[in-house]
């Protein structure tokens, strides 16, 4: 008999019959004689719906009263789950966050994990039943609901299935497993039988949407068994997410592209260069909790530098206005400006480690095609370029093709 968390997103949970399809999966692994937690989203585009009503009445919702809204899409979720497995013959029970309780941060939102007690979750699952629990929130020390920002129902199955010490944690979404890019964009891309933690945790980081990259670090940490799955097939085994690179890891050298269209450039032009300007510049950004992702700085012939980052396009104008209020005239810049047409575009793989040229092999490939960059940021085993984002989808593509992600291994 095995622990296992299954997690569904809003796909899989969409409507009444994908909720009963939901049900009669965790069915038969009870038949088998395990013991199951069941993660669920809110049904496909209830956040969106929520979120857009909170706009009609406040342009720039209050963050407090926003979770306190927008929470209540899962909490309908696992009512409706929870009463088809019952309808099933099964023992169900269903949890919002704060009754678990998953303990948070009071960064509204946004709020990270700090602590789950897992007593009732035990307590029930001894008592044979099936736990369904809401992802994608908690409660901060003051009882406040958060929430965990966009995809964070993945990270509540894995902070769970860590919690609980599951045998397995199982991503359902409504792709069979992770891909060397998205399918949409290259039809010959593959489904990969596994991958590395590094390797997931850069595809995430990098834009890759099949898991959210929270979940991913708590995997990794924790060491939890992760497996990403179709809720639309019986069978398949997925992809599963491993802790050691296999044998053969030397082929193939990249395991996948990775993009993001979410990303938004902002430079700041003319900054005196002295030693301390970036954290003048950043940390102000830094305590608005907004991520900056890739990050250049030039040094012109008089002593001044351009500062050019990214952060992602919803926080662009956030990001401008910290600027320009608490940052231009503190530091004598000559201009604050912002693009939101680019993206970015990235090459991953741990046979990175071992091999030369990937990175002259990625820039001659989409120079052959036109394609200028504009950014560049790595790491041990990522290449990430900010280029236009008219050529996100041929930039994939030929990337794809140039580093023979379409042949089987």
């Amino acid at each position: 008999m095995a622990l296992i968390v299954q997690k569904y997103g809003g796909t899989s949970v969409a409507n009444a019959d994908r909720i009963r399809n939901v049900a009669r999966r965790v069915a038969r692994y009870q038949a088998l004689g395990h013991q199951v937690v069941v993660v669920v989203s809110a049904m496909s585009g209830e956040t969106n719906r929520l979120l857009a009503l909170a706009q009609e009445i406040m342009p720039e919702p209050d963050p407090r009263e926003l979770d306190q809204m927008i929470s209540t899409g899962e909490q309908v979720t696992i009512a409706l789950t929870a009463m088809a497995l019952m309808d099933l013959g099964l023992k169900a029970k269903s949890y919002t966050g704060a009754q678990v309780s998953i303990t948070t941060d009071d960064a509204y939102t946004k709020a990270r994990i700090m602590n789950i007690d897992e007593a009732r979750i035990r307590a029930d699952l001894d008592a044979g039943y099936v736990v369904v629990v809401a992802g994608f929130q908690g409660v901060d020390p003051d009882g406040n609901i958060t929430t965990l920002g966009r995809g964070g129902s993945d990270t509540t199955g894995v902070a769970l299935a860590a919690a609980l010490k599951a045998d397995e944690c199982q991503i359902y979404t409504d792709v069979d497993g992770v891909y060397t890019t998205d399918p949409r964009i290259v039809p010959e891309a593959r489904r990969l039988k596994s991958i590395t933690f590094e390797e997931m945790l850069e595809m995430a980081s990098q834009g890759s949407k099949v898991l959210q990259i929270r979940s991913v670090e708590f995997a990794g940490k924790y060491k939890v068994k992760l497996r990403v799955l179709s809720s639309f097939e019986e069978e398949g085994d997925g992809t599963l997410i491993t802790f050691e690179e296999e044998d053969n890891m030397e082929q193939p050298i990249i395991s996948g592209i990775a993009f993001n269209r979410d990303e938004a450039k902002i430079t700041v032009l003319g900054v005196p260069d002295r030693p301390g300007i970036a954290y003048q510049i950043l940390g102000p950004v830094a305590d608005a909790n907004i991520d900056v992702d890739m990050i250049i700085q030039n040094v012109s012939a008089d002593g001044s530098t351009d500062f050019t980052f990214t952060v992602n396009k919803t926080e662009l104008s956030k990001t401008m206005a910290i600027l320009k209020d608490k940052v231009q005239k503190h530091i004598g810049a000559r201009e604050i400006t912002g693009d939101d047409k680019i993206a970015k575009v990235s090459v991953v793989g741990v046979g990175m480690r071992s091999h030369v040229g990937i990175a002259s092999q990625m820039f001659r490939v989409l120079a052959e095609e036109g394609i200028n960059i504009q950014m560049i940021s790595t790491s041990e085993i990522k290449i990430s370029v900010g280029i236009e984002e008219k050529y996100l989808e041929l930039a994939v593509r030929v990337l794809h093709k140039a580093f023979q992600l379409d042949q089987a291994n």
